[in-house]
């Protein structure tokens, strides 16, 4: 986890350009971290003479089944732009770790392409401000040898809440995935890139930012605030409404019996709020919120009688005031350092956009902002740009909003055709700029399926993952011995950035072996009997697939055996209660969003059953399905997958046979004993309560649509099939909307 502080030399002071390939979801190997880059500048900085010639390659006697160690094992650390992969070195005896099945081979055309000087570019310069006559770095066209996965748009289309999701190489966000999206305003687009920074990442794009926040000044600003009524806190309704809907709550969780105490509360609450009711002269906001209370007891009062569902999230009554308030903000930030980026701390917040229930259209002002319990940076990039950055290091799991940790807002000038610079300004925070190729994408995929399936724990995986990063180091240190003659004289901050950039090509040259060797290894864990086996089978497909708004990686273990995954959930279906939703805006976006993908949709909260403990669990980062039994007649209000083995291909899910919030948080105050990944567990689910969280959300009207519609009452089917008719939609996944759209009365 990164700090502010500055090391002697600004250590990512220009971002690759180059991806790296490191798993996005790193598997720890060791404890001893590897040596730092730094290490070998500081011998280069001292030696005294060139290295003309690559050095010879020392080979070293194994023993006791440890693997040789490598002239690139103390790769890695500060200047390096992967996140440690194995925290050991390649020769650890705990990693297990075999050496290379091949050495070196003779340099390729695209190593050759950085020996010697390169010719001078026309400004004598090239872009990290060194003489021309320095070393540089070509990079191969990417282009034509391996095409971005992704395309990232020029324009991304206005209003399209879910927005354009677009892959960028290397490790620096989840999934390695962002998003583009274009809200509508009367000023004309409002372009952002929203995505997710992973807790490795965060050290260097730290170093990025010149921080205010230390000090702090007194201003008054009015706000709008949500408060309760005089009478309301008179007379206690919010309280007696609140133990009444707990305690009913508590037993459908539990799929317990109604107590005496669950009942008596209920009535509590009733008398009062009805003798509110009955009271003369009352207010029309008074009115609002007393109706606002019964309308929830009644709700509390059906479930006391029939059981069934729990309830959404209930908040008590609340009515926005203008006050001017006193607060402290950070003081304006000091002339930032060199090459630094000027920021701010502040108080946590979220875009707070609008969605158009009719059309699905998403707006915002480019402004407003809805609040978070904790803190954020913002980021002056100049010329119109800025970002916000919600970190780690500042978010104490314990106290904060868990769900937030990471997310990246990166903001445009208002008006369109930033799509391509959106992605090109993560430069200026040290984050990986560019697109993913497919090689990128097949290392991806295979570590996102060794994390869903849990192959990480085995000896072989771990010795693959060591032996790619050795690789990965050999070919860093015969480049920089290669390129000796051209470093030797160069200050820390030109060394720095050389070296840099050697490592970054030596990762991408060296990714086709690293795919090999853990490719190999998986095959070998999951019962292949090679690699090409693996990449043949049926099940196997290194591409991602448009879940709605989002990318998503398959599993080869479900996507080759999905008749056999189909056997276990017989007679089991998965379900999704649209709580307090309404069954036409949410197919007005196409997509069943997640809590924090709602709230920069433009949904409002009060949809979910639990969205503000979900974002201390970590659970908000994802959509809630249970597994039940297929039922023939299931009431309104849901959504049904009859065939779980649709979504059980995506790797992205986790799982408890209980409700624990989608708990991922340590600190979060819920349990994560009993998380699966495992399909064939996730199917033998007894609890009524059990959850499936699947990441960001799930495609409604394409490959992910569900199988069956349940709408509450006759007309809301009409209208259902009404919308879909209006919108050109004749089938989801095969099957006509007339028998996908059903009513339960």
């Amino acid at each position: 986890m990164g700090t502010n502080s500055k090391s002697s030399h600004a250590s990512y002071a220009v971002s690759p350009t180059v991806t790296t390939d490191s798993p996005s979801a790193p598997v720890a190997l060791g404890t001893e971290p590897p040596a730092t880059l730094t290490e070998w500048e500081t011998e280069l900085l001292q030696s005294t003479a060139p290295a003309t010639e690559p050095p010879a390659e020392t080979v070293i006697p194994e023993e006791d089944g440890v693997a040789p160690a490598s002239a690139g094992d103390s790769a890695g650390g500060a200047g390096d732009d992967t996140t440690e992969v194995a925290a050991e070195p390649a020769h650890s005896a705990e990693a297990g770790a075999e050496p290379p099945s091949e050495g070196l081979e003779e340099p390729t055309a695209d190593q050759q392409a950085v020996e010697g000087d390169q010719p001078a570019n026309e400004a004598g310069a090239d872009a990290s401000g060194l003489p021309a006559d320095e070393l540089q770095v070509e990079e191969p066209d990417e282009e034509e040898t391996d095409p971005p996965l992704t395309p990232v748009p020029d324009e991304p289309p206005v209003g399209v809440a879910t927005g354009t999701p677009v892959l960028v190489g290397g490790e620096d966000f989840i999934d390695s995935q962002a998003t583009l999206v274009a809200y509508a305003s009367a000023d004309g687009p409002r372009e952002v890139l929203l995505a997710h920074v992973t807790e490795e990442a965060e050290g260097k794009l730290l170093e990025a930012l010149s921080v205010s926040g230390t000090k702090m000044v007194d201003v008054e600003v009015e706000e709008e605030v949500k408060e309760r009524l005089a009478l309301d806190k008179e007379k206690q309704l919010g309280e007696l409404v609140t133990k009444a809907t707990t305690s009913v709550q508590h037993k459908l969780k539990d799929n317990l019996p109604m107590s005496e105490a669950s009942i008596q509360k209920h009535q509590q609450a009733l008398d009062a709020v009805n003798s509110v009711l009955s009271s003369p002269d009352l207010s029309d906001a008074e009115k609002e919120m007393a109706q606002y209370y019964l309308d929830q007891l009644n709700v509390v009062g059906e479930k006391i009688n029939n059981g069934g569902e729990t309830m959404p999230h209930f908040e008590q009554f609340g009515h926005m005031v203008t006050k001017t308030v006193t607060k402290q903000i950070p003081a304006p930030a000091d002339e930032p350092e060199p090459g630094t980026l000027a920021a701010q701390l502040r108080d946590a917040s979220r875009i707070k956009a609008q969605l158009d229930p009719q059309t699905g259209e998403s707006s915002w002002d480019g402004t407003s902002r809805s609040k978070a319990n904790g803190k954020e940076y913002t980021v002056d990039l100049g010329d119109g740009w800025s970002a916000v950055y919600r970190p780690y290091a500042a978010n104490d799991p314990s106290k904060t909003e868990f769900s937030m940790r990471g997310q990246l807002e990166v903001h445009a000038p208002v008006g369109g055709g930033h799509g391509k610079e959106l992605v090109d300004r993560l430069e200026q925070l040290h984050l990986v700029n560019a697109p993913m190729t497919a090689s990128e994408g097949e290392w991806t995929y295979l570590t996102n399926n060794v994390a869903a399936q849990g192959l990480d724990k085995g000896a072989a995986v771990k010795a693959a993952f060591a032996e790619a990063k050795g690789l990965e180091d050999l070919q860093v240190q015969e480049l920089v011995h290669q390129q000796a003659s051209s470093l030797i004289g160069l200050d820390e901050d030109a060394l720095h950035y050389q070296v840099k950039r050697i490592q970054l090509e030596a990762a991408k040259t060296v990714l086709p072996k690293k795919v090999a060797v853990l490719r190999e290894a998986v095959a070998k864990a999951t019962g292949f009997d090679s690699g090409d086996a693996l990449a043949a089978s049926s099940g196997y497909d290194p591409t991602p697939a448009t879940s709605g708004g989002w990318l998503t990686w398959s599993r080869f273990d479900v996507a080759g055996n999905a008749a056999e995954v189909s056997k276990a959930f017989s007679g089991k279906s998965l379900t999704h209660n649209i709580g307090g939703g309404d069954m036409m805006k949410l197919f007005a976006t196409g997509v069943l969003a997640s809590t924090e993908k709602r709230s920069v949709m433009g949904i409002g909260g009060g949809v979910g059953m639990s969205e503000a403990a979900d974002k201390y669990s970590g659970g908000a980062n994802s959509v809630f399905l249970r597994v039940k039994n297929t039922p023939s007649s299931p009431g309104g209000g849901r959504l049904i997958w009859d065939d779980p083995s649709v979504l059980m291909r995506r790797s992205d899910y986790y799982a408890y046979d209980g409700d624990h919030y989608g708990a991922i948080n340590p600190a979060g105050g819920k349990s994560m004993h009993g998380m699966t990944r495992d399909p064939m567990k996730i199917a033998s689910f007894s609890q009524s309560n059990n959850e499936i969280m699947f990441r960001d959300g799930i495609d409604l009207l394409g490959a992910e649509a569900p199988s069956r519609i349940m709408c509450e009452y006759a007309h809301e089917r009409t209208e259902m099939l009404e919308f879909f008719k209006k919108r050109g939609i004749t089938h989801l996944r095969g099957k006509a909307v007339e028998d996908v759209v059903q009513s339960a009365y």
